[in-house]
């Protein structure tokens, strides 16, 4: 099924969903290594490699987004507890929040940066919304960095709930988002 029911997620969402989970977990891993290596002449290749994954990101997470809001969500177990639900669904608006936020300081601290990580693989320049400026462009990275750290939180968060569902409730909650069997 392409689209979400009641009972499950659809392929897109699925799809949308460990697509970006795989690029953010190697973003966060990417982004640790290009500050941990020493200065060195093609460090510039590599943060505009990262910003043009962000930029993209920050795209599948609108479309993601966007595609939630035009379907069902899966309704939890019946035995799921009102906290149990609150939690959920604070903790994936928590998810989106941190990618947007972390996304968002990135491109604040490309085009704040001189050069720019603006040209996207070569093909066009993506708009920036910053001028350059050398201390706001340190202050972006600060945060960028922190926030992908708070992100990373989450994602462990998220994924000792999933564990918590799979092996010791075993309700089939994250069956539903590798497969279309409910």
């Amino acid at each position: 099924m392409i689209r979400n029911t009641s009972q499950g997620w659809g392929s897109i969402s699925r799809w949308l969903h460990w697509s970006l989970a795989l690029t953010i977990i190697g973003m966060i891993g990417f982004g640790w290594w290009m500050n941990h290596i020493p200065a060195r002449p093609d460090r510039f290749f590599y943060r505009s490699i990262h910003a043009d994954i962000g930029y993209v990101i920050l795209l599948l997470t609108v479309l993601r987004l966007v595609w939630r809001l035009v379907n069902p969500t899966p309704t939890m177990p019946a035995e799921t507890s009102r906290w149990q639900n609150v939690a959920a669904h604070v903790s994936h608006g928590a998810l989106y929040l941190a990618v947007i936020v972390v996304t968002l300081l990135g491109w604040a601290h490309s085009g704040a940066h001189a050069p720019d990580y603006s040209d996207f693989v070569g093909l066009f320049h993506v708009p920036q919304f910053t001028a350059p400026d050398r201390a706001a462009a340190a202050a972006y990275e600060d945060r960028h960095i922190l926030s992908a750290y708070v992100l990373l939180a989450l994602i462990a968060v998220h994924v000792i709930a999933a564990l918590w569902h799979h092996f010791i409730r075993r309700d089939r909650v994250v069956a539903r988002m590798v497969t279309d069997e409910a």
